[in-house]
C-alpha cells in the first residue's frame, strides 16, 4: 500500500496532517516533508499528526517523525500525534517515544467501523 498525505488548513492556529497508508523506507521522507511545507507555509500554533490511517510505521517512519518533531520544535511550534492506530501507538510505545508526541491514547473503532472514543475512567 502507498502513503497519501493530506494537509488541512490552519484552523485555530493549528495545522493537521494526515497521512494515510504505510509510512516505511521508500516513503518516510514524505512526512518530514509535510512538516517542512507547514512551517515554510507559516508558523502555526501546533501541528497534530493524524495517524488513525496509517497501518504500517517502521524504524524510518519513526525517525522521519522524530525529524519532523525536532523541526517543528526549532521553529517553536508544538508537534503531537492525535488519534495514533493500535499498530502506530505501540510502535512509538514500544521505541518510548509515546511520550514525546504528546502521550496519545490509540484510536479505538467500533464493531460496526464507526468511530468510538475508549472510555472514560470513573472516581
Amino acid at each position: 500500500m502507498s502513503l497519501s498525505i493530506e494537509t488541512s488548513a490552519p484552523v485555530g492556529g493549528v495545522v493537521e496532517i494526515q497521512p494515510r497508508g504505510e509510512v516505511d523506507v521508500d516513503n518516510a521522507h514524505e512526512v518530514r516533508e509535510a512538516v517542512a511545507a507547514v512551517l515554510a507555509a507559516g508558523r502555526p500554533r501546533r501541528i497534530e499528526l493524524d495517524m488513525h490511517l496509517v497501518t504500517f510505521l517502521d524504524s524510518v517512519g519513526i525517525s522521519a517523525m522524530v525529524a519532523a518533531f525536532q523541526l517543528a520544535s526549532v521553529g517553536g511550534v508544538q508537534l503531537v500525534v492525535t488519534r495514533p492506530s493500535r499498530f502506530v501507538h505501540r510502535q512509538l510505545w514500544v521505541t518510548g517515544l509515546l511520550g514525546l508526541f504528546g502521550a496519545p491514547d490509540p484510536h479505538v473503532v467500533g464493531v460496526s467501523g464507526s468511530i468510538q472514543e475508549p472510555p472514560v475512567p470513573t472516581a
